[in-house]
């Protein structure tokens, strides 16, 4: 299978520490159409082509066909659309667009609002990632339970929807230092590009404003938990990424037992044809 000339695989040796923040990628990377820089395949965007020619994007790397990468950020996508380079690296991404069966090139096209599609998928993806994990038992919710939980280190991450309270998000970050024995370092939970109501409709739960994201190293679902958090946090900092053009920390409390995960990529660590 040939890989595109924009996209290239290196090792899958890599290993994933026991939290997010530190983890590594899952050794797949990708080259970012626009800059042209190589990053881990987790962190960038991809975008798919449609038969009739149409680019969409496809947060969840699983459309058929062949797929160019962006880096996550919406003011530089705006302005690479604005400048016509974005459309100049489609094309040689894309080698002039798809064939149809008599082998004529389809003209590539993209809708003005591409990059409002893009941060909807984001969040669409980010959403039901959550969902998942909810029904997986792995989300945490209600303040004194996170709290509780927090403090207890058994969380492998923190979130506050972007209207809690300043007073909610700090008591509940000075427990995850706590827990995390981490006291002083500034640590905190991430605050999402997502309000309570948005984070309720995921959940289906009424008023979600904190949740928490389970994982604490020594326990017998631990291997689990902590990918759980590994998959949201990869989730979490595309979009917030795409929104703000600045990396969400997702701060963790650091790992006092020694050991890796081996990474997590839900089996899709293929090539692009």
């Amino acid at each position: 299978m040939r890989t595109p000339h924009n996209e290239r695989v290196s090792s899958d040796n890599a290993e994933e520490p026991r939290f997010p923040k530190a983890a590594k990628a899952s050794g797949s990377e990708r080259r970012c159409i626009l800059s042209g820089e190589t990053f881990p395949r987790e962190t960038l965007v991809r975008l798919a082509i449609s038969p009739d020619g149409v680019v969409l994007p496809d947060p969840a790397a699983k459309a058929p066909g062949r797929g160019a990468w962006i880096a996550p950020n919406r003011a530089a996508l705006e302005q690479s659309i604005a400048d016509g380079h974005f459309k100049r690296a489609l094309m040689r991404a894309y080698k002039g667009g798809p064939a149809d069966e008599d082998g004529k090139r389809t003209t590539l096209s993209y809708s003005d609002d591409l990059p409002q599609q893009i941060e909807m998928a984001l969040t669409r993806n980010l959403t039901d990632r959550l969902g998942l994990e909810l029904r997986g038992g792995n989300i945490v919710l209600g303040s004194s339970r996170i709290e509780e939980q927090a403090r207890q280190a058994r969380l492998g991450l923190l979130l506050h929807a972007s209207d809690s309270s300043d007073d909610g998000r700090k008591k509940l970050d000075q427990a995850w230092r706590v827990g995390g024995e981490i006291e002083g370092s500034g640590a905190r939970g991430e605050v999402l590009p997502l309000d309570r109501s948005v984070l309720s409709v995921a959940l289906g739960r009424d008023n979600v404003v904190h949740l928490g994201v389970s994982g604490r190293p020594g326990d017998a679902s631990a291997a689990n938990q902590t990918r759980a958090a590994f998959r949201v946090a990869q989730a979490v900092n595309r979009l917030t990424s795409f929104v703000s053009g600045i990396s969400a920390s997702c701060d963790q409390p650091v790992d006092r037992e020694a050991g890796n995960q081996p990474a997590d990529t839900n089996g899709d660590d293929r090539i692009d044809t």
